[in-house]
């Protein structure tokens, strides 16, 4: 682990990045990251008091260490399920920064319930946070980045996009790969169609990390802990996806251990 700290003049000086979800878990861990290498970062999520969500962390949490640290932030309070807000949170990002460099889509919200059983609208919500908004953000930054001639979209799946194993035991998250696997597909369609524009458009899934929610829904168990993923490793694996020729690293499904191994990565200490 190399010292946590911030570098204004580190891989993405200058850059403008906005991450999604990031009051807690990955999303924060991301956020400090690309700002220990330079970027101003907008981070946004639901939660910006302690008081307005049963589990630990905030987006103003996560802008106070970046600025305790030296970088550079600012938290927009966004509910990413309404269309108003998603178009707030560039909007807000243009006024105080300027235009976007580096997408980063990690905001979900999950419910694990059987097919057989899952209500209509919590099915919308989900493809709205984990599937739209990834989309309409993308469209909402493209016409900077095209303007610029360079841009990163990074998107956050998971595992759970990969087809089970029919002998494993159900746990209800059939919708939840549903919403993944159409990440996937979205990425790897616009890495085509933004190749010749020099914007790179990457997925990345985590593994498992003991984040918040991770263990509000007591995903880890006896079989799996010993396999759970440092969020540090994760957020060093999305740095690398997101500097460089844009064009040599693009229409990727990538997985974090495989980044690591391929780039020798050592993951830094967060601010």
């Amino acid at each position: 682990m190399t010292v946590a700290t911030v570098n204004p003049d580190g891989l993405l000086k200058g850059r403008i990045a906005v991450v999604t979800g990031a009051s807690r878990g990955i999303g924060e861990a991301i956020a400090k990251r690309y700002a220990m290498e330079g970027a101003k970062v907008v981070v946004t999520a639901r939660t910006v008091e302690e008081d307005e969500h049963f589990l630990p962390g905030t987006i103003t949490n996560t802008v106070d260490a970046i600025h305790q640290a030296g970088g550079e932030a600012l938290a927009v309070k966004a509910d990413l399920s309404q269309p108003e807000d998603r178009q707030q949170l560039i909007e807000q990002t243009l006024d105080a920064f300027g235009a976007v460099d580096i997408l980063v889509n990690n905001a979900a919200i999950t419910f694990f319930i059987p097919v057989a059983d899952f209500p209509q609208r919590r099915f919308a919500l989900m493809m709205d946070v984990q599937v739209w908004t990834p989309f309409e953000l993308s469209q909402l930054v493209l016409p900077g980045m095209r303007e610029r001639g360079s841009g990163w979209i990074l998107n956050i799946s998971s595992h759970a996009a990969l087809h089970p194993d029919k002998q494993e035991a159900a746990r209800g998250s059939t919708v939840y790969g549903m919403c993944k696997a159409a990440l996937e597909r979205f990425t790897t369609g616009l890495a085509q169609e933004m190749y010749d524009e020099n914007i790179a458009v990457n997925v990345i899934s985590p593994g498992l990390v003991a984040t918040p929610g991770v263990m509000h829904h007591k995903l880890i168990n006896d079989t799996n802990k010993d396999n759970i993923t440092p969020v540090e490793v994760m957020a060093e694996a999305c740095l690398r996806l997101s500097h460089g020729d844009p064009q040599l690293l693009t229409g990727r499904i990538d997985y974090a251990d495989a980044v690591m191994e391929e780039f020798s990565l050592q993951a830094a200490d967060l601010i």
